[in-house]
């Protein structure tokens, strides 16, 4: 039986009926619809630098191993042997010592797939090594991140062309990560979304944000579509979002001008927050679990020049944004059990929340698409 979802009221910009954040039908939907289709990144290339360095992620009901060959491509292999389904790995990450191999039959893969050892099947009629690689998921890099596609292996540069060059002067692909913090929260990934995505809150919610950076200013330069965001600029110039207002690292690659005193904020439909400051690159890597239920990791990338310097230490900026992602993750998930309330219905979006009636605009086609 197919999944009907019903439109919000079509005749003004309102909030989404509850069931699109708290029913199971729905977030399987989702699965099906954006999670098993969509390009989600899943990490850093700089985790899997050589040959045989892997680590694992679950996306969409999932396992994936996502490593590089000897080539120095990067695959994404379904963590499925093709001898009985046995699932090949469960480290986290780590290194393949120049091949994948099935802890059930041993049955061996090279690293880039190939099956190259079949224990006793040389003897088996009709039976082909060559016809039993590893199954792959599409991959695709883009600025350092490792994006993976359940559905296909190609279009990405298509879906993405609106990003591709557009954060040239920071660098990002060549930025490492300093440190991240993870973070379980219950409420639905939309929520994380459409927070991300607007200020109305922040004076409320984020007293130590608001003094730095007020929550008026700024304007958005995407604002249809996949990719949603814009910039907000500090209150002082030569000012930095860090515990102390102030950062002593340069600036990113060649970031200059009114970059200097402007934070950039975007979100990547539908797995990825990016955050660009002058000094460092914030991303939120988002994991729907359940419709109530989504995993966090915030990640603070800095170029590696700086990192090596004596007394380097990202904490300014690692503890301030701890204390606002708290903040936010604490207001989703009071919405969450808002949203559970039979006294909820859909209210109008502010003026200040313009790109979370765009993600519905984003969202809502690909949902009720057949």
């Amino acid at each position: 039986m197919q999944t009907t979802f019903v439109r919000p009221n079509a005749a003004g910009a309102r909030t989404l009926p509850a069931s699109w954040y708290t029913a199971p039908e729905v977030f399987a939907a989702e699965e099906e619809r954006i999670f098993r289709r969509a390009w989600l990144c899943v990490g850093r290339a700089e985790t899997i630098r050589n040959p045989g360095d892997f680590f694992a992620v679950e996306r969409a009901g999932e396992s994936l191993i996502v490593t590089r060959d000897l080539s120095g491509v990067v695959h994404a292999f379904y963590n499925v042997c093709r001898h009985r389904g046995t699932r090949i790995c469960t480290a986290p990450s780590g290194h393949f010592q120049g091949s994948i191999q099935c802890p059930y039959h041993a049955w061996t893969y090279a690293l880039d797939g190939e099956l190259k050892v079949a224990r006793n099947m040389a003897e088996v009629s009709g039976f082909d090594r060559s016809e039993y690689p590893l199954k792959e998921a599409g991959v695709a890099l883009w600025e350092g991140f490792v994006f993976v596609n359940l559905a296909s292996r190609d279009g990405f540069e298509e879906v993405f062309e609106p990003l591709i060059g557009r954060f040239a002067p920071w660098e990002i692909a060549s930025l490492e990560t300093a440190r991240s913090v993870n973070y379980e929260l219950a409420c639905n990934w939309k929520l994380v979304f459409m927070n991300y995505s607007e200020c109305y809150h922040c004076p409320l919610v984020h007293p130590q944000l608001d003094k730095l950076s007020p929550s008026d200013s700024g304007r958005n330069d995407l604002s249809e579509g996949p990719f949603l965001g814009g910039y907000s600029t500090m209150r002082e110039r030569g000012t930095s979002l860090t515990t102390t207002g102030r950062s002593s690292r340069p600036p990113l690659g060649s970031v200059g001008g009114e970059q200097l005193d402007r934070v950039y904020y975007y979100t990547i439909f539908p797995s990825l927050l990016l955050s660009l400051h002058p000094d460092y690159v914030m991303v939120h890597y988002v994991k729907p679990v359940a419709a109530d239920r989504t995993e966090v990791v915030c990640a603070f990338l800095f170029d590696p020049r700086t990192m090596a310097r004596p007394g380097f230490d990202p904490a300014d900026a690692v503890e301030f944004w701890d204390l606002t992602n708290r903040q936010d993750w604490r207001v989703n998930e009071l919405t969450q059990l808002g949203l559970r309330s039979r006294a909820y219905s859909p209210g109008p979006y502010s003026n200040a929340e313009g790109l979370l009636s765009a993600f519905d605009r984003h969202y809502l086609p690909i949902m009720e698409a057949q």
